[in-house]
């Protein structure tokens, strides 16, 4: 019977040293849907509150509130991260 070798042969070429396939970096699949990159690096966010209960707010402040935001300085890095950027 033959066995199969789970690593490559270039890394267990080297004497002493066994090959460890790394894991692939995965994104944050909640993070993709609700972030956006532009092309020169920035990220989109959607407005909060646009959902449900529209009557009673002003139709001035419904119109802002379909335009995307930027992501704010302090959460950058978090979803940077959750985006593997």
């Amino acid at each position: 019977m033959s066995r199969r070798r789970s690593h490559s042969r270039a890394a267990a070429a080297v004497p002493g040293r066994t090959a460890v396939k790394k894991r692939k970096q995965k994104r944050n699949k909640s993070a993709v849907k609700r972030f956006k990159v532009t092309g020169s690096g920035k990220i989109l966010r959607r407005r909060s509150h646009a959902r449900h209960i529209l009557t009673k707010k002003p139709r001035k402040r419904v119109r802002k509130l379909v335009s995307a935001a930027l992501v704010s300085k302090s959460d950058r890095k978090r979803v940077k991260k959750m985006l593997n950027m």
